[in-house]
C-alpha cells in the first residue's frame, strides 16, 4: 500500500453533520472505518446502513437516520501497474489526493468534474462528469470493484468479465459498500484553458456541434441574461494534434483578457489558470483550484441530461424561462458527455448535453421553478443528475431507464432485505411504479 495522507483511529458518533452545502442534515450513526478488514463485519451487524463520500451531493441519496459509513480515512493507493495503464484505490480517495499522485509517475486519469475534491467512489457511483463530446463520465474508468454486500460478503466485479458490473459500479449506493476501484489511467499530459466572454445565444444554438467538438473539453457558462452566454471555457490538450487556436472572436465571443470566475463579479483567484497557460491536466480541467472553496459555496445545484441532437431545442425552450431562472440563478453550466453502458448512468445509450444550474441558496423558490424547468425540457427526455435536485416523481424517473426493472431486480438479488435502502433509494428506484 502506498500511503497519500494521514489515517487516524475509527470511530462512531452520533452528532449533527451536514453535506457539503449544508442543505441536508445528517442525524444518524456516523461509522468511520480504518481499514476494509473491519467493513464486512460492520455491515453485517447493522440492519440499515448507507455510504457517504465527501458529500457534494444536494438530495438525501446519501442520507440515513440509522447509520452512516464512511471510508475517508481510507485513501491509500493500493497498486499501481505501469505496464497495464492501471491504478487500484481504496474508497475514501478524493481525486485531488490521486491526481498529483499520478501525475508524479507521469500518468492521470481522462476527465474530472468542476471541482477535484470529490471522492472517486462517490463521483462514480453517481456519473458525475466531466465535459468534453469524447469524454465519457468518471466511471467510464474503472476496469474493475470490490465491495461489501449486505452478508459481508467481498465481491469482486469486473468490466471484461461480469455482467453486473453494469449495474452495480453506477449503483447509487443500492448493492453494497464499494471498498476499492481499479482505474485505466493514461500518460501525461498538459492542458491549456482559454476563456471567451459574451458567446450569443443565436451563435450557441446554431453552431452547437462546432463549439463543443472545438476542443478536448468545453463549458457555456450563462445567466440566461441579455440573449448572451457569460463565458466558454475552452480546454484543449498540449501536443495531441487538435490544438486549440485561440483567435481574438470565437463565434461571436471575445476571448478574454483577465481571469474570470464562472459566476459574474466573482474573484478569479480560485479558478484554474487561464490565459492559455498550459499546466498538468489535474490544474486545468476542473474549474476551482485544490485547495479553494469550489463554486459558490453557499448554494443548491440541479442537473438535467438530454439527448445530444437536443441541446439547441432545450436551450431555447430554458430562455423562455429566463426571467424565472435568471433572479434564482448563480450560474447555469452547458457540457457534453458521451454515452456510456451503465444501467442507471443519465448518459446510458445516448451522448447527451448536461445544463446545470448553481442556485442561490433559496430552497422555496427552486422548489417552485424545478416543475417549471422539466416541463418545458419534457420534449427533450431530461434526465435529472442523481445526486443533485429535482422533481420527477419516481413514475416519471422509472420511465426514463430502460434498465430501471432489470436494476431493481439485481439489486434486490445481492441486498434482498434492502439494508441499503435508503428513504431516497425506497422511493424513487424501488417504489412499484408500473
Amino acid at each position: 500500500m502506498v500511503s497519500v495522507g494521514d489515517v487516524v483511529p475509527t470511530r462512531m458518533e452520533k452528532i449533527k453533520r451536514t453535506n457539503w452545502a449544508a442543505n441536508i442534515m445528517y442525524d444518524g450513526a456516523f461509522h468511520e472505518m480504518t481499514a476494509i478488514e473491519e467493513i464486512p463485519a460492520l455491515v453485517q451487524s447493522l440492519e440499515k446502513v448507507t455510504a457517504v463520500g465527501t458529500g457534494h451531493t444536494f438530495n438525501h441519496i446519501a442520507d440515513s437516520p440509522c447509520n452512516q459509513i464512511s471510508l475517508r480515512l481510507l485513501h491509500e493507493v493500493s497498486t499501481f501497474d505501469e505496464v497495464s495503464r492501471t491504478v487500484t484505490v481504496q474508497a475514501g480517495i478524493t481525486y485531488d489526493q490521486l491526481c498529483p499522485y499520478l501525475e508524479d509517475r507521469g500518468f492521470a486519469v481522462h476527465n474530472l468534474a468542476s471541482l477535484i475534491q470529490l471522492s472517486v467512489v462517490g463521483a462514480c457511483s453517481t456519473a458525475t462528469h466531466g465535459s468534453g463530446d469524447k469524454n465519457g463520465n468518471l466511471a467510464t474508468s474503472v476496469s474493475s470493484l470490490e465491495m461489501v454486500t449486505a452478508d459481508g460478503e467481498l465481491v469482486k466485479l469486473s468490466r471484461h468479465n461480469d455482467v453486473d458490473f453494469s449495474a452495480v459500479l453506477v449503483g447509487l449506493g443500492a448493492f453494497g459498500v464499494i471498498t476499492q476501484l481499479t482505474l485505466d489511467i493514461q500518460p501525461a499530459f498538459n492542458v491549456e484553458q482559454y476563456v471567451y466572454e459574451r458567446l450569443p445565444f443565436d451563435q450557441l444554438r446554431d453552431h452547437f456541434d462546432a463549439i463543443m467538438a472545438s476542443a478536448y473539453s468545453v463549458s457555456v457558462f450563462t445567466d440566461w441574461q441579455d440573449q448572451q452566454n457569460n463565458e466558454i471555457w475552452v480546454k484543449s490538450r498540449v501536443g495531441d494534434g487538435e490544438k486549440f487556436e485561440a483567435t481574438q472572436k470565437f463565434f461571436g465571443a471575445t476571448l478574454a483578457t483577465q481571469k474570470l470566475h464562472p459566476v459574474r463579479n466573482l474573484p478569479a483567484e480560485t479558478c484554474t489558470e487561464q490565459m492559455g497557460i498550459p499546466g498538468p491536466s489535474f490544474e486545468r480541467l476542473p474549474h476551482f483550484r485544490m485547495g479553494c472553496t469550489p463554486s459558490v459555496g453557499e448554494e443548491l445545484q440541479s442537473e438535467y441530461f438530454m439527448p445530444r441532437h437536443y441541446a439547441a431545442g432545450a436551450i431555447l425552450a430554458l430562455q423562455g424561462l429566463s426571467d424565472e431562472i435568471t433572479p434564482n440563478v448563480f450560474v447555469s453550466e452547458i457540457r457534453t458527455v458521451a454515452a456510456d453502458e451503465f444501467w442507471m448512468s443519465t448518459c446510458y445509450h445516448r451522448a447527451s448535453v448536461a445544463i446545470g444550474f448553481t442556485w442561490k441558496p433559496d430552497w422555496p423558490a427552486i422548489k417552485s421553478l424545478l416543475p417549471k424547468i422539466e416541463s418545458v425540457l419534457a420534449p427533450f427526455d431530461p434526465r435529472p443528475h442523481w445526486g443533485k435536485l429535482f422533481h420527477f416523481s419516481p413514475a416519471e424517473l422509472h420511465s426514463k431507464y430502460e434498465k430501471m426493472d432489470d436494476f431493481v431486480q439485481l439489486a434486490s438479488k445481492y441486498d434482498p432485505k434492502g439494508k441499503f435502502r435508503n428513504e431516497f433509494l425506497s422511493s424513487y428506484i424501488f417504489t412499484p411504479c408500473s
